[in-house]
């Protein structure tokens, strides 16, 4: 099968599309037909190196996490999907094996993909979308009324973020730069703040929730803006965040949170109601061929991408 590898740390240019053995399936798991993925900034983090301690140093490997295909094979154990089957899932990270022909997926991270959007569109969700939805639901325990701040909002996360909190009846304050500002609002933002302008940390406004999609604020900064049993939650956390996010556990009052989203059939679910009723859509800047992802990460390593960069796979 074609796939795109690397065989050692690096820029972009490391990546190539190549021929290698296609995967097969556990007993529980099933082995997909890859119709497109999506590019993360965890996946070209992994490339560069970062993740070295999870990643290792077994090489070649398949980048990639996103994925939105059509299942050709079920393990033994597996109840269920069947061959035909159109679903989205992501793959470990650290692992990869998305950006590829076939994939082995395992069915417990597995979902049927909405029916109302493209395979292209789909492997754009998993997860920006499900980092949005477990860090709002899960981590900020957010409600009808909650008072949301998204910094970063439209980026990957932050565009389904700023949905997700509209599709629950949140009252959403949106950071992002001001030529982006006409769609974050389409997307139901109920303030918009351009960061090259105003810094939402100086503010008076105080929030319930503060989603740090861009990883550019601690939660020294963010505190003073946070109501008394606020939440603040980084993507990424810088080294002052590490010692808050280890106190937030033991003592009462604001909390610094860090989402690591995680893979399910329940949560993919959530999402594909989300989107088959029409509350949630993916936004997608590019889109760009298998062979081209080594351009796709380095798009997505400038950070000015809106929304999502999809990869679409050729039959």
């Amino acid at each position: 099968m074609k796939a795109i590898v690397f065989d050692r740390y690096g820029s972009a240019r490391e990546l190539q599309y190549r021929e290698i053995e296609k995967p097969t399936a556990t007993a529980n798991e099933l082995l997909v037909r890859v119709r497109a993925s999506s590019v993360n900034p965890v996946d070209w983090k992994t490339r560069q190196g970062h993740l070295q301690l999870l990643s290792g140093f077994n090489f070649p490997k398949i980048v990639g996490s996103d994925i939105s295909g059509v299942v050709i094979e079920v393990g033994r154990e597996v109840t269920k999907f069947q061959p035909g089957d159109e679903i989205y899932t992501f793959l470990n990270p650290a692992a990869g094996g998305a950006c590829a022909e076939y994939a082995a997926v395992p069915e417990s991270a597995a979902a049927i993909k909405p029916q109302n959007i493209t395979h292209v569109q789909a492997a754009t969700v998993p997860i920006a979308g499900l980092t949005a939805l477990q860090s709002l639901r899960d981590l900020g325990e957010i409600k009808s009324g909650s008072k949301v701040l998204i910094n970063g909002a439209s980026g990957g996360v932050g565009t389904f973020a700023v949905q997700i909190a509209k599709a629950m009846n949140a009252e959403i304050t949106a950071v992002c730069s001001a030529r982006n500002a006409d769609l974050v609002n389409s997307l139901g933002a109920d303030i918009v703040l351009d960061y090259a302008q105003i810094d939402f940390t100086k503010q008076t406004e105080k929030y319930d929730i503060i989603l740090d999609a861009v990883s550019t604020k601690t939660f020294a900064e963010c505190e003073n803006v946070l109501r008394s049993e606020g939440v603040y939650i980084s993507t990424l956390p810088k080294l002052d965040d590490f010692l808050p996010l280890l106190t937030s556990w033991l003592l009462p009052g604001k909390k610094a949170k860090l989402i690591l989203a995680n893979s399910n059939s329940s949560d993919l679910g959530t999402l594909r109601d989300l989107i088959e009723a029409g509350k949630v859509q993916p936004i997608i800047d590019r889109t760009y061929n298998l062979a081209e992802v080594s351009a796709a990460h380095e798009y997505s390593e400038t950070g000015r991408a809106v929304g999502k960069i999809a990869i679409e796979i050729d039959s």
